[in-house]
Formats: C-alpha cells, structure tokens, sequence
C-alpha cells in the first residue's frame, strides 16, 4: 500500500468509526435542524473538511464554475484512489493558508456554489452508511451528526430522513453516488484491484465527461456496443448522460455485464 492509499484508508477507517459512535436515525425518527446566517455557527462546518467528491458532486461544481474536468481538478481537488479497489476519487482541496482552513467556496455569507453543493454537504446534519444486500439492492442508514459547535438543533423546524434529503435534492446524487459505489463493490465481490491503466480509464469515464465524450467518438466506441439507439446522440451533447452510459460501459468492460449495453459479437 502506497502512501495515498495508507491516506485513503485512514479516512475511510476514521469515517466509519465516527458513524459508528452515532445514535441510528430510525424509520419514524425526527429530529430538529435549520443551518441559515442567523445561526450563531454559520459556516463553522465549512473548513478543515475531508470532503471527497464523488463523480457526480465533481460534475456539478465544475459546471456550475464553467470549468472543464481537468481544470478543475487541477485547481480544486486532490486524486486518490480507494486502498481496497484502485477506484480513484477526487478530496476537495481545502485553503491551508486561511484560518481554519475553509473550503474554498465558502463565503461570509454562505455557500458560493450552493445550488451545486456536494452529496455530503446537501446530507448533513445526517451521516448517510450504504451497502448491497445479497440482491444487490442498496440498504441504507442515517445517523445524526450532532458536532459540539453546531446550534442549528436549537432551531424548531423538525424533519425525519425522507423530508430532510427530500429538501436537500439528493435523489440524482444518491443515484448516481450509489451505482459508483456499486462498482466499488463488485470489485471487491470479485477481489479485483483497479490497475493504474484501468483506473485511469475510470478517471476518464465518470470525473472527465467531457474528455471521455472525446475518447467515444475517437475510438468509434458505440460501433462495438449493442445499446438503444436514440442514446449514442444524447451521450454525446450531455454530460449527465454520458455519466451514466460510463457507468453502464464500466460494468460491462470490467465484469462482463450491463443493464444497457452489450458486446457486438
């Protein structure tokens, strides 16, 4: 194990461990939270964050800044790789200079990118633990994460689970979060560990769009594929959809199965 995935491995051990040590947040359970600039805390939890990125969080925010993939990347974000899987992810990069080291699109006012915001930004004050069920079905568990300096429980608007991520707009990054993770899974079913050459073309499949929409129509990539034919046009004019047809491809490229697609014979 290398030195970013020893990184990579603390956190996740680290992770699980503070989720672990959380009161469950049960079916029925509610609980009482506002974030807003009145609050005596706001922006606390805005720093000295290990924040990553999943593919779709990163879609978002560079299109919100109107960055390409690998500038933002290059300005924003760090690469690592999962210690377990070689699947690559991005950590947001935090302002190491600045007190507290604040995310760098936060403002005395809030958040900058707000309406883009990360998954894990848009869950709390909820901790989101996923895993597949023996179908492969994701079961899911939230647990409230009630950090010391936080008065947004002091405030009276009450929610449970569904009203709360409901609120926040997760269900494309849940969607998308969780067929990554997905992936991660299958590899390890498997015992599979990424190749730099098969991480590499992870990276460029589901954190690069846009250079992947390239690669498609450079390596004459739908002429292999049998797929629904009204998708190729839609792939290549969006980058949504072109996160998912990479989803599809990736399945299929690495454990031989697809929902959508299939090998020409």
């Amino acid at each position: 194990m290398d030195h970013t995935d020893a990184k990579t491995q603390q956190a996740t051990d680290a992770t699980q461990a503070f989720l672990d040590s959380l009161p469950e947040l049960g079916p029925g359970e509610s609980f009482r939270f506002a974030c807003h600039p009145s609050v005596p805390c706001f922006n606390a939890c805005c720093g000295d964050l290990n924040l990553m990125l999943t593919p779709y969080d990163t879609l978002r925010l560079r299109r919100s800044l109107r960055l390409g993939a690998g500038e933002f990347a290059r300005l924003y974000a760090n690469l690592t790789l999962t210690p377990d899987t070689g699947f690559p992810m991005l950590a947001l990069e935090m302002l190491p200079n600045k007190p507290r080291k604040p995310c760098p699109f936060v403002s005395e006012k809030g958040c900058l990118v707000y309406e883009n915001r990360p998954g894990a930004c848009r869950t709390y004050p909820l901790g989101r633990a996923t895993r597949l069920d023996d179908n492969g079905q994701v079961v899911e568990q939230y647990f409230v994460v009630r950090e010391p300096h936080c008065r947004g429980f002091q405030e009276s608007t009450s929610w449970d689970a569904p009203s709360w991520l409901k609120d926040q707009g997760l269900t494309d990054y849940y969607h998308f979060n969780d067929r990554y993770m997905r992936l991660m899974a299958l590899a390890r079913t498997h015992g599979i560990r990424l190749a730099q050459k098969q991480a590499n073309m992870v990276f460029l499949a589901q954190y690069t769009p846009d250079a992947f929409q390239d690669f498609i129509v450079r390596m004459n990539l739908f002429e292999h594929l049998l797929m629904d034919p009204s998708l190729p046009e839609r792939i290549l004019a969006d980058e949504v959809a072109c996160l998912e047809f990479g989803l599809d491809w990736l399945e299929l490229l690495f454990f031989g199965s697809s929902p959508t697609l299939a090998r020409k014979t």
